[in-house]
C-alpha cells in the first residue's frame, strides 16, 4: 500500500525541523507541493530549500500542482460552504497526485507549514480522499513547530500565565469580540487586523510576520502604540512580497498594571 507522510516543517526556518521530520523527509520518494502562483512563489522555494538542506540530492522527486482558487469574498453563512468547496477541490488534486505519481510501494509526503494539527486542512483533505475509496494509502503525521510557538519564542515570552488559560482563535472570531474569561489570546488568519478595535484597552500585542524566515518582522507593545507601526509594516511587506503570513498574541494587562 502507498504510504504518505504529513510533515510539519515549522514556520520557515530549515533549522526548525525535528529529527523525526528529517528522518521522514529522507524516507520519502515523492514530495507533493501545491503552487499558489507567482505572488507566493517564495513558499515553494522555501520548501525546496528545506529539501536541499536535509535530503540528499537525487533521492526524491518533487511534483507540483496548482492550488485551486478559494472564494475569499464569502462571509457569514456562506463562509463554511465556501471553505468546504475549496477543500473538496483540493481533495480532487490530492487524489490524482497520489494515484498517478506515487507507486504502490513508494512513500509520498506533504510538507505542511508549522504543525499539521493547527489550522491546516491537509489531514481533513486526506481523510476525504480516503473516504472516496478510489485510491488506497496509509498516512502518518509528524508534528512541527507552529508559528504560534515560534512567535512567543522570538518575543521571549510564554503563551499563558500561571493558572490562566490561553485561547487560539482567528481574526474573524476576534472581530466578534474578545473571548470571555481569557486574558491571553493567540490570533491566526487575520487578514483585516482585528486587533485595532482593542486599541483603547489595556492590552499588549506580540506580533510577527514571516516568522522564521529572512523576512521576519517583529513588533510588541501596547496595542495603542504598536497598531500604527504594525499596519504600516504589514502594508509595506505585503506590497513588496505580494503575500503575508502573520500571527499575534494579545495579552490583557492585570488591573494592577493598567
Amino acid at each position: 500500500m502507498r504510504e504518505i507522510h504529513v510533515i510539519g516543517i515549522g514556520a520557515g526556518d530549515p533549522d526548525q525541523l525535528t529529527l523525526q521530520a528529517v528522518r521522514a523527509l529522507r524516507e520519502t520518494d515523492v514530495f507533493f507541493v501545491l503552487d499558489k502562483g507567482e505572488a507566493k512563489a517564495d513558499l515553494v522555494r522555501l520548501r525546496r530549500d528545506i529539501l536541499r538542506t536535509h535530503v540528499p540530492e537525487g533521492t526524491y522527486r518533487v511534483v507540483e500542482a496548482r492550488d485551486p482558487e478559494r472564494d475569499r469574498s464569502a462571509g457569514g453563512a456562506a463562509y463554511s460552504p465556501a471553505v468546504g468547496d475549496w477543500r473538496s477541490a483540493r481533495a480532487d488534486i490530492y487524489e490524482r497526485l497520489i494515484a498517478d505519481e506515487l507507486g504502490a510501494d513508494q512513500r509520498g509526503a506533504f510538507l505542511v507549514w508549522g504543525d499539521p494539527a493547527l489550522y491546516d486542512s491537509t489531514l481533513g483533505i486526506l481523510e476525504e480522499v480516503r473516504a472516496r475509496g478510489a485510491v488506497e494509502f496509509a498516512y502518518d503525521v509528524i508534528p512541527g513547530i507552529s508559528s504560534v510557538s515560534a512567535l512567543v519564542a522570538r518575543h521571549r515570552t510564554g503563551l499563558n500565565r500561571v493558572a490562566r488559560p490561553v485561547q487560539i482563535t482567528t481574526g474573524r472570531r476576534l472581530a466578534e469580540g474578545f473571548p470571555d474569561g481569557v486574558d491571553d489570546v493567540v490570533v491566526m488568519l487575520d487578514a483585516h487586523q482585528a486587533f485595532r478595535q482593542y486599541a483603547d484597552q489595556d492590552i499588549d500585542i506580540y506580533w510577527g510576520a514571516y516568522i522564521g524566515t529572512p523576512d521576519e518582522i517583529l513588533v510588541s507593545g501596547p496595542i495603542a502604540e504598536a497598531a500604527p507601526r504594525i499596519e504600516r509594516l504589514r502594508a509595506e511587506a505585503r506590497e513588496r512580497k505580494g503575500w503575508i503570513m502573520d500571527t499575534y498574541l494579545l495579552r490583557r494587562r492585570p488591573k494592577s498594571q493598567a
